[in-house]
């Protein structure tokens, strides 16, 4: 296949002869482009910033808690507040064998941790090392908890990202060193980078120290009572349609109404999970919308000013047809055109919104950690200039058709 080096260099020249008007039709296609991408990096960064926050949360999991009841049973009043107790673990896992993890959960009314002369604010939670299975840690530095800690009663933590920072701000590996917290010294066997903020209790979401539930229980006094039990279900499970019987089995233990489902609270993240999808594709369906509608409109500008154009050369069309140029010649140079200014501005259009997302990207990066991908995929950016390639025949066809429609006698004396 020959390249025609003399039709490159023609086409150039027209569309550099009336340089501001070139500039501003391929800016409509340009812009229209880097709305397009931009949008759809920007959205794709925006779901993982909103993810971030349920990061690490398994997808089929729930929360149980104990509230006041809302309705009067078998003779008490409603009102009534009652808790849940380490009994319940066992109970759940017997008569709900669909549950995988049944993971109970102690908090603390906060405290203050002090290691040297930096103090920090902290929420103190009690956790089984099965509780990792519900929400998933992110180590920086060191282990979770382990069931030696919880037998032995280790006076061990995990602490969180916030504090880590608090405490340790020359960084470096904390593991190894004791916190005081309540008067009681803590070592420091690792640190958790996952800051999940939609879903951490009792504490600010950083902030978060885990400590082995049985050592909480004696060092806090708390006996057999259980403040929160964490549920996932096993593979394929609808945790929805667990809820009813785990409200029944904990409401007749503890002579609440199972169907009282403000006393016993039953808390679903699926449903989170599924308003996420949801809002995310209209989000997508409302990018993709916007986008190609803004890149349309500069391929119709393109378009009209293609006509502009050919009714401005239509003695030199005229005069080409004169001298032999066939109709496909003339067909071929008008989409070259068309195809040049749009492939032009909207390569520049991907670029520019690329080193945009690019900057965002870098500015949600911490700690080497990149929170958020504001960035297209290879396969968008192919299927985004195969669009503008597209955009440029489509606003080609019609210049080209009123070019071949022009005769060689009626162009000699157009003036």
């Amino acid at each position: 296949m020959r390249i025609d080096i003399d039709n490159y260099r023609e086409i150039l020249d027209t569309l550099t002869r009336n340089k501001s008007r070139s500039f501003l039709t391929g800016f409509g296609v340009f812009w229209g482009v880097f709305m397009l991408v931009a949008l759809i990096g920007g959205g794709q960064g925006l779901k993982e910033l909103l993810n971030s926050n349920f990061e690490g949360f398994a997808t089929n999991s729930a929360m149980v808690w104990a509230q006041p009841t809302t309705k009067v049973y078998k003779g008490f009043r409603k009102g009534r507040v009652w808790s849940m107790e380490y009994k319940d673990v066992e109970r759940l896992k017997g008569r709900v064998p669909e549950l995988d993890v049944v993971s109970p959960v102690l908090f603390s009314n906060g405290g203050t941790a002090y290691y040297a002369d930096r103090k920090t604010t902290v929420g103190v939670n009690g956790v089984l090392p099965d509780y990792m299975k519900f929400n998933e840690p992110k180590m920086f530095y060191g282990r979770y908890l382990n069931d030696m800690d919880v037998a032995q009663r280790r006076k061990v933590c995990v602490i969180g990202k916030k504090t880590y920072k608090e405490l340790f701000p020359g960084g470096g590996d904390p593991c190894g060193k004791f916190i005081r917290v309540d008067s009681i010294y803590y070592q420091v066997v690792g640190v958790d980078y996952n800051d999940s903020g939609a879903l951490s209790f009792g504490a600010e979401a950083g902030t978060t120290m885990l400590l082995p539930i049985t050592l909480m229980q004696q060092a806090y006094n708390r006996g057999s009572s259980v403040d929160m039990i964490a549920l996932t279900g096993r593979p394929g499970v609808v945790m929805s349609t667990l809820a009813p019987r785990i409200r029944e089995t904990i409401g007749r233990a503890h002579t609440v109404d199972p169907q009282d489902e403000r006393g016993i609270m039953v808390f679903n993240t699926e449903v989170l999970f599924q308003m996420l999808d949801s809002l995310f594709r209209g989000v997508n369906f409302l990018i993709w919308l916007v986008g190609l509608g803004t890149l349309l409109a500069g391929a119709i500008g393109v378009s009209n000013i293609m006509m502009v154009t050919v009714r401005e050369r239509t003695v030199e069309i005229g005069i080409r047809r004169a001298i032999g140029a066939t109709p496909r010649m003339i067909l071929s140079q008008i989409i070259s055109e068309s195809i040049v200014l749009t492939l032009v501005a909207g390569m520049s259009g991907i670029l520019f919104a690329v080193m945009i997302l690019q900057m965002l990207e870098l500015g949600n990066t911490e700690d080497g950690i990149v929170n958020a991908h504001f960035q297209v995929h290879f396969w968008t950016a192919i299927l985004a200039a195969v669009v503008i390639a597209a955009m440029g025949v489509l606003a080609g066809l019609a210049p080209a058709a009123r070019a071949m429609s022009i005769k060689p006698v009626d162009a000699m004396r157009d003036e």
